[in-house]
């Protein structure tokens, strides 16, 4: 009977996730359907953006050309006009010499017939009639303002859609998570000249199918990439996984994007929990500062706002699903000033960092297990592992667990890192800076791990959602190669 139940849940979970998988998918042909739709209206609008575009050009040059015509038109007119005034000047002068030298012909003189001839002989001499050029200046053809558009037409008439680039195809073997770095590669599935960059698009899930419609995070676009790899660095891994795909564009038009992938970050996410922590303590995210009032303040405030209000706090609801690393705890008291984080290590490697401020006067960094006493202090038991900076007369650093404690002849660093391999047994301190090795704990993990600080005047700043460094990765194997002999606390 219980087999079959079980079968019937494995069978209900399959189903669940198939019926998630197949909304999804719909949800995404609803979106490309309307895409479709847009793009399509747009192209249209782009198409008739180019043909106006177009007219336009080919108008002002009709305009252009036709002013140039009319210009040779006025010029030839002019050059005729002044030649067809000098012709008629010289035909009156020549008429009226004629006319003159018929008259001359009746003089019955000879002495004045002499004078008369002489006269008439100079002033044809230098008459315009015999120096004018009966040849017209400028012809009447205008087959020089002719043009001849047939090349442009076949050019036209062969004009088709620009060519879209194809998808490019992510190499997802050649794709890092690390260091808090994504490097994607890709390529294109056939050498394309004319591919002038790329773009790519990544944004943060916690699905870890193909990437949703609804109740995602937007797209975040790195755009005129030249290379067919690129590196996001700096990067806050808040979500279980990244979302990734690129598109090539040329110098006109954008292809289609890749088939997205979707890479796992691996990084530690966690909050310092204020419902459990000592009252000398004051806690907001992922920052915790040392409160000498003893939060009387923030009591009395609280109590007004709860007193207001018919509703629980948000922080302190059972239904978080952080709640149950709580685990109901009260608040630590005496001179244990300490916060947890509300995240538990229940396997795989992590790491986080912590920074304090420089007034600091004395803090732990550590892990405890889920439920210490409201008394406990961090390495003081042998349920918790921590290293411990004291700032007083002298700053000294030490390892602390089970009540007892190795000093470390060392610098103290201005940032912390801690690796915990919660299934290799392992808990380890570095210079969050130069990733120097500060201290190592070697155990056997029962129980789930809770980050724990405990901190006496000044703050400390905690960083999550960090990935495991790759130098420690290395120093690690080195360390695991060099048969465990690194610096180590022997355990209770």
């Amino acid at each position: 009977m219980d087999e079959e139940r079980e079968t019937l849940q494995r069978i209900v979970s399959t189903l669940v996730n198939k019926n998630d998988e197949i909304h999804n998918f719909i949800d995404m042909l609803n979106h490309t359907i309307a895409n479709v739709q847009v793009n399509s209206s747009n192209a249209i609008s782009e198409l008739d953006e180019e043909f106006d575009g177009l007219y336009s050009v080919l108008h002002e040059m009709k305009g252009s050309m036709a002013n140039t015509i009319q210009q040779e038109e006025a010029r030839k007119i002019q050059a005729l006009q002044d030649q067809l005034t000098q012709c008629s000047h010289a035909l009156e002068s020549s008429e009226e010499l004629l006319e003159l030298a018929v008259q001359s012909l009746d003089i019955k003189n000879p002495v004045e017939l002499l004078e008369a001839s002489r006269q008439i002989k100079d002033s044809v001499t230098v008459a315009s009639a015999f120096r004018l050029s009966l040849k017209p200046k400028v012809s009447d053809s205008m087959t020089h303002m002719m043009v001849d558009f047939a090349l442009e037409k076949r050019m036209l008439q062969a004009v088709k859609f620009l060519p879209v680039p194809k998808a490019p195809e992510i190499d997802v073997a050649a794709c890092l998570v690390a260091d808090n770095c994504i490097t994607i590669s890709w390529r294109m599935p056939e050498e394309d000249s004319r591919i002038d960059h790329f773009v790519l698009e990544y944004r943060k899930t916690n699905f870890d199918g193909l990437p949703r419609l609804k109740g995602e995070q937007r797209w975040e676009l790195v755009d005129y990439i030249k290379a067919t790899q690129y590196t996001l660095s700096g990067l806050k891994f808040d979500t279980k996984y990244m979302n990734l795909r690129v598109q090539a564009c040329n110098k006109a038009v954008a292809g289609e994007y890749s088939d997205p992938v979707t890479l796992e970050t691996k990084a530690f996410l966690f909050s310092l929990d204020s419902t459990s922590s000592h009252l000398n303590l004051k806690v907001e995210d992922t920052y915790v500062e040392w409160d000498p009032t003893g939060g009387k303040g923030q009591e009395k405030i609280k109590g007004k706002e709860n007193k207001n209000s018919n509703t629980a706090s948000p922080k302190r609801s059972t239904n978080s699903p952080r709640a149950s690393a709580r685990g109901g705890r009260d608040r630590f008291a005496g001179e244990s000033y300490t916060v947890l984080g509300d995240t538990a290590v229940e396997s795989g490697q992590h790491y986080w960092e912590v920074r304090a401020q420089k007034d600091c006067k004395s803090y732990s960094v550590g892990v405890t297990y889920r439920n210490p006493g409201k008394f406990d202090q961090l390495g003081k038991t042998n349920s918790s592992w921590c290293i411990h900076i004291n700032n007083w007369l002298q700053t000294t650093l030490s390892a602390k667990h089970n009540n007892k404690a190795k000093t470390l002849d060392t610098p103290v660093p201005d940032r912390i890192g801690v690796y915990c391999d919660f299934d290799g047994g392992q808990l380890s301190f570095y210079n969050a800076s130069s990733k120097a090795l500060l201290h190592t704990f070697r155990a056997k993990f029962t129980q789930p791990l809770l980050p724990g600080f405990m901190i006496w005047c000044g703050g400390l700043t905690v960083s999550t959602g960090l990935q495991v460094p790759r130098a420690v990765k290395t120093l690690q194997k080195s360390e695991n190669g060099l048969g465990g002999s690194t610096s180590s606390l022997n355990n209770a």
